[in-house]
């Protein structure tokens, strides 16, 4: 039995909504788009009109042998670090929301945190360096090397140092809501030396303005592989 296969079941959202946000009419919209995206056990796959019709910000997501789910975004807000003289204005965290109220952050493409994932959970990603990805990793004088702390659970993994090196591997062409679309492929090899655990995310950015269209992350150094490939971007 697969351990993830309901995470992203048709559950109710809009008790969860209501908690944390004060319009009704988008708490409305956003579970009905919802509900719309997510029956059925197997990959959702829209199509380019669907997706340019829905309001929402959106993306695809898959966690190892799950269906691929459409998951839309609810809330952007800027990150807040434990250091509030490192605050970036560009540090936009983005959150998505699945139909049973599990929860992806991203910042420019990064995973920085999740939450009600049934296999585990990434609690925070901290730095005091700036992610080369927000950077701009298109660009040949942004750093390819990166150092940052990871929290996560389940146990208590807090503060394990990982260190990245990122490389160009090709100018590629992928499928964007079923349109080839130009990309830089980059991979960043990842290591946590306390744990003796290397692994390597890979992300696919647009070569224009750094933007990452899809990416394959590990959402923790022994937790699953997840993909998230970009729909539809948000727009301030």
């Amino acid at each position: 039995m697969r351990i993830y296969t309901r995470l992203f079941s048709l559950i109710s959202l809009s008790a969860f909504l209501i908690g944390v946000s004060g319009c009704s009419q988008r708490i409305s919209a956003l579970n009905d788009t919802i509900k719309l995206a997510f029956i059925g056990d197997d990959d959702i796959t829209l199509s380019a009109e669907q997706v340019k019709a829905n309001p929402y910000a959106s993306v695809y997501v898959k966690i190892e042998d799950t269906p691929q789910a459409f998951v839309v975004l609810a809330f952007a807000e800027p990150k807040v670090t434990l250091s509030p003289t490192k605050q970036n204005p560009d540090a936009l965290e983005l959150k998505w929301l699945s139909a049973d109220k599990g929860m992806l952050v991203t910042v420019n493409g990064r995973l920085v945190k999740t939450h009600n994932l049934l296999a585990g959970n990434l609690s925070a990603v901290e730095s005091d360096e700036p992610d080369p990805l927000l950077l701009g990793l298109h660009l040949s004088n942004t750093p390819k090397t990166w150092i940052r702390t990871l929290d996560w659970q389940p146990g208590y993994h807090y503060g394990y140092k990982a260190t990245s090196e990122f490389k160009l591997i090709a100018d590629e062409k992928i499928l964007i809501n079923g349109l080839p679309t130009q990309a830089l492929h980059f991979s960043e090899n990842v290591s946590v030396e306390a744990l003796n655990i290397k692994y390597q995310n890979e992300f696919w950015l647009d070569p224009e303005n750094g933007t990452v269209l899809k990416s394959r992350q590990k959402i923790a150094p022994n937790l699953p592989f997840i993909d998230i490939t970009l729909l539809k971007p948000f727009a301030a």
